[in-house]
């Protein structure tokens, strides 16, 4: 369009895009000055790559997928924005809930469902020489991965050693259950209601029971984009910002599901895109666009547990390097929809977090928690 900017961003079709997807068709980007084109990309390690190297200016990403590309050398990346709180969940096959009731009848009356029963059908399968139960995750460097692992350990079952683990792209993996082919996963919204819907497994634990309020993807873009085009990126923060604020209205939910719903998005039931749009995924309110480093260190903290990365890393310097409080702060501050930015902390330590099993996270001894638990593989 003339007189407009160009950029390309790139999405996978969960639920969480949804501030992306609303700026785009609400006109937002325009109204910024932006011409954008959403690319819908099959996996996470596409959007990776292609934001590394330029072809995308900036994409829907797993948060700590931003971290490990920086800190491997793959990409420097940019966390300017957090898209959203919650939307993951734990679920299992029906085959494996049968089997989880066959060792303890009342394992699934809890809330959250706890990995000890789990455990269980690990140690029967064992002696009775079977092979291990296979789960999936959406990318090794991924809040699904680390729910799923802290979840898995907190009962008993070592992710590593108990069950095996694979990567297979969201929209799969629904597919790859009804065929038999894994026994659970965890992933983003819709997916797992798509699953329940189907009669194809079950959800245990959401994200949102596992850690209220805890963070899950982030907008991720091109240092390039940040260091020679700051209008751009504040024109884009600012559009993606004011469709998060519309995601996150009541009154227009029933739009921004027929919207979610399209081929060209998420393309699954409405009824399953609603669920977790109902009281589970958080896209604005209190300030959840901040992109808080203390949310990182913990991510680093679980890269640190399950020995994704060493100690030659300095773990905050890597987090400021990536994670951009400043950037959301100019943006927001010139939105007078949004609350004001600067009335919420972004210093290592100003957020305790308390996950489901009632262990506090000290932002400044990352390392130190990561080691503390029974079930590690930290080197530090």
């Amino acid at each position: 369009m003339s007189g407009l900017s160009d950029l390309r961003l790139g999405f996978i079709p969960l639920t969480d895009c949804a501030p992306l997807a609303a700026a785009h068709a609400l006109g937002f980007f325009e109204e910024e000055g932006l011409n954008v084109e959403l690319v819908r990309e099959a996996s996470w390690a596409t959007i990776r790559d292609k934001v590394a190297v330029g072809a995308l200016d900036g994409a829907h990403m797993l948060a700590p997928m931003a971290l490990a590309a920086t800190a491997n050398g793959e990409g420097a990346i940019l966390a300017p924005l957090a898209l959203n709180q919650n939307g993951s969940a734990v679920t299992v096959s029906t085959a494996l809930i049968e089997a989880i009731q066959a060792v303890d009848p009342d394992a699934l009356a809890g809330t959250p469902v706890t990995a000890a029963a789990l455990a269980k059908v690990v140690a029967a399968r064992r002696a009775k020489g079977r092979g291990a139960l296979t789960f999936a995750v959406v990318f090794p460097y991924s809040m699904h991965n680390y729910l799923l692992r802290y979840w898995l350990a907190q009962g008993g079952v070592d992710p590593d050693r108990d069950v095996r683990l694979v990567v297979i792209p969201p929209p799969r993996m629904v597919e790859r259950m009804r065929a038999g082919e894994i026994d659970g996963f965890c992933v983003g919204a819709p997916w797992n209601a798509v699953a329940e819907a189907g009669g194809v497994g079950r959800i245990l634990i959401a994200a949102s029971q596992f850690w209220p309020g805890g963070p899950d993807k982030v907008l991720g873009v091109t240092t390039e984009l940040g260091a020679e085009r700051p209008d751009e990126l504040r024109a884009c923060l600012r559009a993606v910002m004011r469709g998060a604020a519309w995601a996150d209205q009541a009154e227009n939910r029933e739009t921004l599901i027929e919207l979610l719903a399209r081929p060209d998005r998420i393309g699954a039931a409405p009824t399953a895109i609603a669920r977790a749009l109902q009281g589970e995924i958080v896209f604005h309110r209190d300030a959840a666009g901040l992109p808080r480093r203390e949310h990182g260190l913990w991510f680093l903290s679980q890269m640190t547990r399950w020995g994704q990365i060493g100690a030659e890393h300095d773990l905050q310097a890597l987090v400021d390097r990536v994670y951009r409080p400043d950037l959301y702060r100019e943006a927001a501050l010139s939105l007078p929809i949004l609350e004001p930015a600067l009335a919420f902390p972004d210093a290592a330590g100003a957020v305790e977090a308390r996950l489901f099993d009632g262990r506090a996270f000290d932002p400044k001894a990352a390392r130190a928690y990561a080691a503390a638990f029974d079930i590690h593989r930290a080197l530090i």
